[in-house]
């Protein structure tokens, strides 16, 4: 298999987080010029990262639905539980967590912008959309070992990926001194193989 995607893309690093979990060999090409957003129309029309290209030439986007057939293809690990109602509580902490992705991207762009340029109410939109991501987060955790419970799913993998983002964009957020349970979570992912062979690189 071969996997297009960027070295900053969070969504890359979460499906390649989901490959090492699964222990599956997989072939990364990064796009050309280090572009973080593009990739060829033949692959996927929608033009994003990352795509999973099969043995077969098939192509298979976005990440969500990428993590989801990784799962299902590897017995290793089972990410996603069988029963309905837990498979959708996965589910549920995946789309915080991505949508708390999407704040971040969105708001490092636009602070990446000329200053005369920025759109100060935009950043503040998606700053207090981070926000209520992280108490919702926070609230949900609770002193429990993993998101839903005492075994490691696909939704500590999704967590883990977007506060990694998120201190990848803005270093010094201080969110982990506000969300003790969310941090502590952070700190044992951290550690895990799958983490520390995917680091964040600017493209």
């Amino acid at each position: 298999m071969k996997l297009i995607g960027s070295l900053s893309n969070p969504y890359v690093r979460k499906t390649r987080i989901v490959l090492a979990e699964k222990k599956i060999e997989y072939h990364l090409e990064l796009p050309p010029s280090g572009n973080d957003s593009a990739a060829s129309p033949d692959c996927n029309p929608l033009g994003w990262l990352p795509v999973l290209v099969l043995d077969d030439g098939t192509p298979i986007f976005d990440a969500r639905v990428i993590v989801e057939y990784i799962d299902n293809i590897s017995p290793n690990n089972n990410l996603f539980p069988s029963a309905n109602r837990e498979r959708t509580e996965v589910k549920r902490w995946e789309a915080v967590a991505d949508g708390l992705l999407d704040a971040v991207a969105l708001a490092h762009q636009e602070s990446a912008r000329p200053t005369g340029e920025r759109r100060a109410a935009f950043i503040r939109q998606q700053q207090e959309k981070i926000s209520r991501c992280l108490a919702f987060m926070e609230q949900n955790l609770g002193n429990q070992p993993f998101c839903t419970g005492k075994s490691m799913t696909l939704a500590d993998l999704a967590v883990g990926t977007a506060l990694s983002y998120l201190f990848f964009r803005f270093p010094n957020p201080g969110w982990n001194k506000t969300h003790p349970f969310l941090a502590q979570l952070y700190d044992k992912l951290e550690q895990r193989p799958s983490f520390q062979e995917t680091m964040f690189q600017e493209a």
